[in-house]
C-alpha cells in the first residue's frame, strides 16, 4: 500500500532534523485507501496511510521515516499532524464512513494517547466512534497490560480496536483474548497467496472463521483479483482493501472515490461449482450449525468422506444402518467399515473422486436384507479442488419385491 518515491532516485538516509523539518513545512500528508464492504460492494472507509511529499524525491513510504520518529521522539508530532488533515478531509465524507489509523507501538507504550486522540478530535469536530485504530502484535509483546488500559479508555472514548497482521507475529491467540478487539485483519501475505496455496486458503479460512466465533469483523488486505475477492467472500469476510479497489489518494482526490459506484464484485461461486451474486450469507460458523442440524434430523443416511475414503462426518441414520456406531466410523476408511458392500461401490466412488455426480446406484445388501441406494456427489473446497464426496444413502427391505407386491394390490 506504501508509495514510493520517485523512479531512479535512491532514498537517502532519513535523518531526525531532516524530518522534522518536514513536519514543521507540512510535507507529510495523510493518504486514504478504500475499505470496501465485500457482500455489497459499498464503500465502508478509508485506511489513512502517511506519505512524505518531498521536494525533489517525490513521495517517500512511510517505512523510510516512521522508525525516526519512534527513535526520536517525534511520533505523537507526525500523529497529530497526520490526523488533523485526515479528520479534517474526513468532513466531506459521509457520516457512516470509518477511518482506520495505525498507531505505532510507542504510543501503546504511553498513556498520553487517549488524550492525544482526544484533543485532535475536539479540535476538528472528528467524531472518534468512526475511528478505528489498528494495533499490531509487536507493539503488545511485554506489554499487554499497559496496552489493554490505553486500549480500554480508548473503547471508552467510542473508538474501535483492530488487531493487524494477525497471524505474523508471536503468541497471536493469547494476544487476541488480551484486549477487547473490534476487528480482525486478515495479512496480505496470506491474501496474497490464496489463489496459488492451499495452506494460505486454508490459513485465510482459519482466520476468518475464528474472527466470526468470537464476534468480530474481519478485514482482509492487500486484494488484487476479482479470484481473491470472490474467495474471501465465500469464507464470509466482511470488509475488503486493496488495489482491486483502488490505490491510497490524497485527500483532494477523496470526492471522486466517494462518488464512484459501488465496486461490482464478482459472482461468488461455492464449492460445488454453483454462483451466487454478492449478498449477504451466512457465515461458515453458521453454515456448519445449519448442516449438523440437517445431519442429525435426515431421514436418510449422510456422510462426507475425505478423499482418502475415510469417513469425516457420518449422521446417525447411516451409523445405525452400518450396525456400528458413530465413534465407529470417523477416521476409518469406508472398506474397512462396510467390507461386503465396499467392492461395489468403489467404482462409483472413484468416478466420483474424479468430478462425476452419480444418483441412485443400487447395490445389493449382505444377508439378501435387501437394496441399498446411494448418491455421491463431489465436495469442492473454495478453490474448486475436490476434497471428498457428499453421500446419502437410504435401504429398502427387498425393495422389487415391494414393488410387485403394491401393483398387484392395484390391480
Amino acid at each position: 500500500m506504501s508509495a514510493a518515491s520517485t523512479p531512479g532516485k535512491p532514498v537517502p538516509r532519513i535523518s531526525a532534523a531532516a524530518l522534522h523539518r518536514a513536519l514543521c513545512k507540512d510535507e507529510i500528508i495523510p493518504f486514504f485507501q478504500p475499505i470496501v464492504k465485500l457482500h455489497s460492494g459499498h464503500l465502508a472507509g478509508f485506511e489513512v496511510l502517511s506519505r512524505w511529499k518531498h521536494p525533489t524525491l517525490g513521495f517517500v513510504p512511510p517505512d523510510r521515516f516512521i522508525a525516526v520518529a519512534e527513535k526520536s521522539g517525534l511520533i505523537d508530532m507526525l500523529t497529530r499532524q497526520i490526523l488533523e488533515h485526515a479528520f479534517k478531509a474526513a468532513s466531506s465524507l459521509g457520516e457512516s464512513l470509518t477511518l482506520s489509523v495505525n498507531i505505532s507501538p510507542v504510543q501503546l507504550r504511553t498513556p498520553e494517547l487517549p488524550d492525544l486522540l482526544r484533543s485532535i478530535a475536539k479540535s476538528t469536530g472528528f467524531a472518534l466512534d468512526r475511528l478505528v485504530i489498528e494495533i499490531t502484535e509487536s507493539a503488545l509483546i511485554g506489554n499487554v497490560e499497559t496496552a489493554l488500559a490505553i486500549a480500554e479508555e480508548l473503547k471508552a472514548m467510542g473508538c474501535k480496536i483492530s488487531l493487524d497482521d494477525f497471524g505474523t507475529g508471536y503468541s497471536s491467540l493469547f494476544h487476541l483474548q488480551s484486549l477487547p478487539f473490534d476487528e480482525l485483519k486478515v495479512d496480505r501475505s496470506f491474501v496474497g497467496s490464496m489463489a496459488l496455496k492451499r495452506e494460505s486458503r486454508k490459513i485465510v479460512g482459519a482466520v476468518v472463521g475464528l474472527g466470526q466465533s468470537l464476534g468480530l469483523k474481519t478485514v482482509a488486505e492487500g486484494i488484487e483479483t476479482e479470484e481473491q475477492a470472490a474467495m474471501l467472500l465465500w469464507f464470509g469476510c466482511e470488509l475488503g482493501q486493496g488495489w482491486l479497489f483502488g490505490k491510497a489518494v490524497p485527500a483532494e482526490e477523496l470526492s471522486e472515490i466517494i462518488a464512484k459506484p459501488r465496486w461490482r464484485l464478482p459472482a461468488k461461486v461455492s464449492p460445488d461449482g454453483e454462483k451466487r451474486h454478492s449478498t449477504f450469507e451466512a457465515s461458515p460458523s453458521h453454515r456448519l450449525i445449519e448442516l449438523q442440524a440437517l445431519y442429525s434430523g435426515a431421514p436418510i443416511g449422510l456422510a462426507f468422506v475425505d478423499a482418502d475414503l475415510r469417513y469425516v462426518n457420518v449422521n446417525r441414520k447411516l451409523a445405525d444402518m452400518n450396525e456400528a456406531s458413530i465413534e465407529d466410523h470417523l477416521g476409518r476408511r469406508i472398506s474397512d467399515v462396510i467390507p461386503e458392500i465396499f467392492p461395489h461401490i468403489e467404482p462409483y466412488l472413484r468416478r466420483a473422486l474424479l468430478g462425476e455426480s452419480i444418483s441412485e446406484v443400487e447395490v445389493p445388501l449382505p444377508h439378501s436384507r435387501g437394496i441399498r441406494t446411494l448418491c455421491y456427489e463431489p465436495a469442492r473446497d473454495e478453490s474448486g479442488e475436490i476434497v471428498g464426496i457428499s453421500i446419502a444413502s437410504s435401504d429398502f427391505a427387498h425393495k422389487r419385491h415391494s414393488h410387485a407386491a403394491y401393483a398387484i394390490a392395484a390391480d
